[in-house]
């Protein structure tokens, strides 16, 4: 039976302007989280980075495809993998399309996995993913910017991710990182892990908006309801 409280449109309306003043001043508090965000330091990249893409070989600089910005989702599909992280594909089902928006305000985004390309390569196509996705397979990158863990530091102890020392036990984590180029020389930015990806997904941000939310409370972890979206019965 249902326990929620149910009003006349006139009460309903009190109510619902009380919520957007609390939703305006969320918003201006985020404005001024994301101003804080854009002025922080810039780390400048020394090492040679280099990746496996359609095109071949090629450096972190190539990968702004002519852009001053760069967007990394970091996607967890380590070598020996199968399928990608089911977690991992529910984000990056929201990634098609926004290329050319982002474009326009002169950045890119691409994805980068450990796994070999002729694995991204094919898994992209069953999925129906157009976006930029490379190959770290030969490369530290993944393990640089702390979202992938060699098997002895796991089995050591403890190993930083999101800013924190926590147990592992796998070797490959999610995360965005941000880029700057200038001329020739690029710059980390910014990096986000764990729930600093919520807001980068376009399902959750929707189901936000509905009566029963993400409907995740009685799960045994959030997500354990996500499959790759051929997957889902029916």
């Amino acid at each position: 039976m249902n326990q929620h409280p149910i009003v006349d449109r006139a009460e309903w309306l009190a109510a619902r302007e009380r919520l957007l003043a609390e939703e305006k001043e969320f918003t201006r508090r985020r404005d001024a989280l994301s101003a804080a965000r854009r002025a922080l330091p810039w780390v400048k990249i020394e090492k040679d980075y280099r990746f496996r893409g359609p095109e071949g070989e090629v450096s972190l600089g190539d990968l702004f495809g002519g852009k001053t910005q760069l967007i990394v989702y970091h996607f967890m599909f380590a070598p020996d993998w199968e399928k990608p992280c089911k977690s991992c594909s529910f984000w990056a089902d929201g990634y098609n399309g926004v290329g050319d928006h982002l474009a326009a305000r002169d950045t890119r985004l691409v994805a980068i996995s450990r796994a070999p390309l002729a694995k991204l390569r094919a898994r992209a196509t069953k999925m129906g993913w157009t976006f930029p996705w490379y190959s770290s397979a030969d490369d530290d990158f993944n393990y640089d910017f702390g979202v992938s863990f060699r098997p002895e530091p796991l089995a050591a102890g403890p190993v930083s991710y999101n800013y924190r020392m926590q147990r592992l036990n796998t070797t490959d984590m999610p995360g965005f990182s941000a880029f700057v180029r200038d001329g020739d020389e690029v710059f980390h930015s910014y990096s986000c892990f764990s729930r600093g990806l919520d807001m980068m997904n376009p399902a959750y941000q929707i189901l936000d908006l509905t009566a029963r939310g993400r409907q995740e409370d009685d799960l045994s972890h959030p997500m354990a309801w996500v499959r790759l979206h051929d997957e889902y019965p029916g």
